[in-house]
């Protein structure tokens, strides 16, 4: 029986996605033999649109690599080769892209898979290797077994689309999303299959929905593809509800998550693949998205102990 295109790229990203623990152990050798050293991008969500800007100083921040967002597609759809020439000028590459958003309702599923899989086209043609993907949760309420079983089923289409392009989707716990709290990013897993998703894990949301970022990185090890180093405060200053909901992004270091046990989480279980910095817009009146990417340099660097 032959071996389809599909099948082969299916079996190749599984094999990726299963990281570096798995590939050193079919060599014989231990995971500690290959030293942790991610590369570190960082998100230009906090220029809010203005992505050649964000390309501009990403790269004289000293960051390499970079997540983009759909805003992209307004100039550059049509042109993917400019995009990666500017990109390769500023020495960035693309690491993943914010492919938006999707949710379980039924009238939507065949417009879902075409834009995603057309937005994993682009990004294959830019250079990147993944496209993330988050869930709309339904207003006011937790979604249902059924709505979790069509999420996963489309999420897996979604996935097999793009693998065609030879690019690889990860799916990102969020907030007001199907995966707030640790249960439900596992109860997602559960509904897909790991050949055709991955797991883009944000500490600072996995932290907001109550969990140990920490402890799900150690979990989720298999699926793990990308990791987003985020901080959070909550509640906020005055709030009346002191809920999940009740929270502000902010610099790393200056929130409640513990950034570093996460960093180490991610040595101990041997992570093979990128951490990206991410702020989704600057915390205080009169900050600029540059100024929070040089404090978050900083930090890292610093604190996290991780070269750019």
């Amino acid at each position: 029986m032959s071996t389809t295109r599909r099948e082969l790229l299916a079996a190749l990203a599984g094999l990726a996605a299963a990281g570096p623990r798995r590939a050193l152990a079919a060599r014989g050798a231990p995971p500690s033999a290959k030293p942790f050293s991610p590369r570190v991008g960082y998100a230009a969500i906090t220029w809010n649109g203005n992505d050649r800007q964000a390309i501009a100083d990403i790269a004289a921040v000293g960051f390499h690599g970079i997540q983009l967002r759909a805003s992209v597609l307004q100039e550059f759809e049509e042109k993917p080769a400019e995009l990666r020439r500017l990109l390769d000028e500023a020495q960035i590459k693309l690491l993943c892209f914010s492919s938006g958003s999707v949710d379980a309702a039924p009238e939507k599923q065949r417009e879902y898979v075409d834009t995603h899989a057309r937005h994993a086209k682009f990004v294959a043609r830019v250079g990147g290797p993944f496209i993330q993907l988050i869930s709309n949760r339904p207003k006011d309420r937790a979604p249902t077994a059924e709505e979790y079983a069509r999420l996963g089923a489309l999420l897996n289409e979604i996935g097999r689309r793009a693998l065609d392009e030879g690019v690889r989707l990860v799916y990102h716990n969020h907030m007001h999303a199907f995966s707030e709290t640790p249960e439900e990013v596992a109860r997602v897993l559960d509904h897909s299959d790991p050949r055709y998703l991955s797991l883009l894990l944000d500490v600072a949301h996995y932290r907001q929905g109550g969990g140990d970022p920490a402890a799900g990185l150690r979990a989720h090890r298999e699926r793990l593809a990308v990791v987003h180093l985020k901080d959070v405060v909550s509640p906020l200053p005055g709030a009346t509800d002191a809920g999940r909901y009740s929270y502000q992004f902010v610099e790393l270091g200056r929130g409640k998550v513990d950034v570093p046990a996460a960093v180490q989480a991610l040595k101990d279980i041997g992570y093979g693949g990128d951490v990206i910095v991410e702020l989704d817009a600057p915390p205080e009146p009169g900050k600029t998205a540059k100024d929070c990417a040089i404090l978050n340099k900083a930090y890292v660097t610093e604190k996290l102990g991780l070269a750019l």
